[in-house]
């Protein structure tokens, strides 16, 4: 039901406005908690064996419109149409069919203990609220939407108001597929007006939130006056920490991949943190490759990253480099807004020297832009590492197995990678530690939040 009010949604391509959009508020969350509600019943007491079915047939109805899908979205989000074509729009059903499967593997089967039956139940815990980001808004949101259903829930997505298009997309998908009429909502709006009201809502019972920490910091405490339980994937500040023995051709491709998205990844290793001894070598060599990076419309097929995504952002982005600069940091290249593309394009930046404890190295930046700093031991090299409040994600490159094994259980992070970036099986368990959330998700992990898992004991017949 559209919202009385509207807002205008923008490309970050070119500025321009592509779509009037429906400005949910406190009226129109209350409509979907009701209509989730409402669908409650039917969907999560219906076998899981048929969920799975309409889950695995919203994957179908996916892969048909991944060309539409993976368009519509970097026109309104600015991301590399290559990615979202190849990569992006097929994980988004992979997420459904995986947790589709997922349900059906749950374990389920009956304990013995002293004569006592144990059996464990997952059952529905309800209405299930989720608020994503606009950096990868359709697979960020599915991660969390293909659970919830999964689990039985009644899901109300509230997108981004920056790329809000594709959610929109997703709910026909939905409704194709046979998923009852509010068992799958969508409510477009402003996250201050829309998202504060769903957060606060006393009728929502799972709040499963994408973005940054003050945000979430504000869906914790919303949340936290009903006792809603949630599921928070914060920022990020990873360290790319590369020792003299990692085979530098890879450290050096790696490190500049960290400019993926230009720079709009939370998991993103920005801070690299290399050893004193490669310094020179591994400079000079990503000087030369960060070089020959293109930036530009990302609809082109040789275009490696692309623009920020609003004006907002951009100014966001520029006032940590122009303050990184008066801390002392130097900028080894970039450092500024593309003049020759003009629009929401920033060259990629890396900066050396910055002070210990400065602003560039402690909070994220969510632009391309990278620091390189040096250590000279092993100790040193964890310690820097783990200086700033996140935990999210650490890379690690070396040429030791012992060493690898040391460094990533030293480091304070959710996901560590040793001499590879980006990879991980859906079934694994995935959050941040410290500032960057609470609460892992993926495979069994993610039914464990979104169902209430009951223990039903029974005791021997007589």
């Amino acid at each position: 039901m559209p919202s009385t009010d509207g807002f205008v949604d923008f490309s970050p391509i070119d500025e321009q406005p592509i779509a009037e959009v429906s400005r949910g508020g406190s009226i129109e969350a209350d409509r979907a908690v009701g209509s989730a509600r409402g669908a409650s019943a039917t969907w999560g007491s219906m076998p899981p064996k048929e969920r799975a079915d309409v889950l695995r047939r919203v994957a179908d109805g996916v892969e048909a419109r991944v060309a539409e899908l993976a368009a519509v979205e970097t026109r309104d989000n600015g991301s590399l149409l290559r990615s979202m074509r190849t990569s992006v729009m097929p994980r988004v059903a992979r997420n459904f069919r995986f947790f589709a499967d997922q349900l059906l593997a749950l374990e389920t089967g009956r304990k013995e203990y002293e004569g006592f039956a144990e059996r464990v139940a997952w059952d529905p815990s309800g209405v299930t609220v989720v608020i994503t980001p606009w950096n990868a808004p359709l697979m960020l949101a599915t991660w969390r939407v293909a659970p919830a259903l999964a689990a039985g829930n009644a899901v109300i997505l509230k997108p981004p108001e920056w790329a809000p298009l594709t959610a929109s997309m997703l709910a026909d998908i939905a409704h194709e597929a046979g998923l009852p009429d509010g068992a799958f909502n969508v409510l477009q709006g402003v996250g201050d007006e829309a998202g504060a009201a769903l957060t606060a809502h006393p009728g929502v019972d799972r709040i499963a939130f994408t973005g940054s920490v003050p945000t979430g910091t504000l869906v914790a405490q919303a949340a936290g006056a009903n006792l809603t339980p949630v599921s928070l994937e914060l920022g990020g500040k990873s360290p790319f920490v590369a020792f003299a023995d990692a085979d530098l051709d890879a450290v050096v491709q790696q490190a500049v991949n960290q400019f993926d998205n230009a720079g709009q990844v939370c998991l993103a290793g920005t801070r690299l943190i290399v050893e004193r001894s490669m310094h020179d070598a591994f400079l000079e060599r990503f000087v030369k490759a960060a070089g020959a990076i293109v930036q530009g419309d990302p609809r082109e097929e040789t275009t490696d990253i692309g623009p920020q995504i609003t004006r907002e952002h951009f100014e966001r982005v520029d006032g940590f480099v122009q303050r990184a600069k008066a801390d002392g940091a130097t900028a080894v290249f970039g450092g500024g807004p593309n003049d020759e593309l003009g629009g929401l394009y920033y060259r990629p930046t890396l900066f050396t020297d910055a002070p210990l404890g400065s602003e560039i190295l402690m909070r994220e930046v969510f632009g391309p832009v990278l620091t390189l700093q040096t250590f000279e031991t092993e100790d040193e090299a964890v310690e820097l590492a783990n200086s700033t409040r996140y935990g999210l994600a650490a890379i690690v490159y070396t040429g030791d197995e012992a060493r690898a094994e040391r460094v990533s259980s030293a480091l304070v992070a959710g996901t560590v990678w040793v001499n590879c970036f980006f990879v991980r099986d859906l079934a694994a368990p995935f959050g941040g530690a410290r500032g960057s959330g609470i609460g892992r998700e993926g495979g069994p992990w993610s039914f464990d939040f979104y169902a209430d898992v009951k223990n039903v004991c029974t005791a021997p017949w007589n």
